[in-house]
């Protein structure tokens, strides 16, 4: 069972990267372009909310592994920090990518001071990439370490 709770842990993690990763990748670019083209650009993430379930699955998972491991006496220190990546990525979302999301309604209007919401919607997903890659990065240490 464990085996299987760490390979679906793995699996939610490398999942939870995939639209952070994405983001971190484009934003140099992103960062460069005008107004327009960035309110353009934004629509390519419609429906992305939909990642909640992975981000929810990796939480689930992830805890249930340290608490199964911790209950087998097992190492579980690499899964307890897998979770708390993933939670913090979380706090992330909530603190700086919502708040700008709700200020631009989604990114379809673009307030005074918008260029500040962008820096801090996009370096919030950076921040999140790195938590999650590094979340990835403990899961597979702690399932490969002898």
């Amino acid at each position: 069972m464990l085996y299987g709770l760490r390979v679906i842990s793995i699996l939610f993690a490398a999942l939870a990267l995939v639209p952070a990763g994405a983001h971190l990748c484009s934003m140099a670019s992103k960062l460069r372009l005008d107004a327009a083209d960035y309110l353009a650009s934004q629509r390519a993430y419609d429906g992305w909310s939909l990642f909640a379930v992975v981000v929810a699955g990796a939480l689930v998972s992830t805890l249930l592994l340290a608490v199964m491991l911790y209950r087998a006496g097992e190492p579980y220190l690499f899964a307890v920090w897998a979770f708390l990546c993933i939670v913090a990525t979380q706090v992330v979302f909530w603190t700086f990518t919502f708040p700008a999301n709700r200020a631009t309604e989604n990114w379809t209007m673009l307030p005074e001071g918008w260029e500040t919401l962008r820096m801090q919607w996009e370096y919030s997903h950076a921040g999140s990439a790195v938590l999650n890659a590094a979340a990835l990065l403990v899961l597979v240490l702690g399932a490969t370490r002898r």
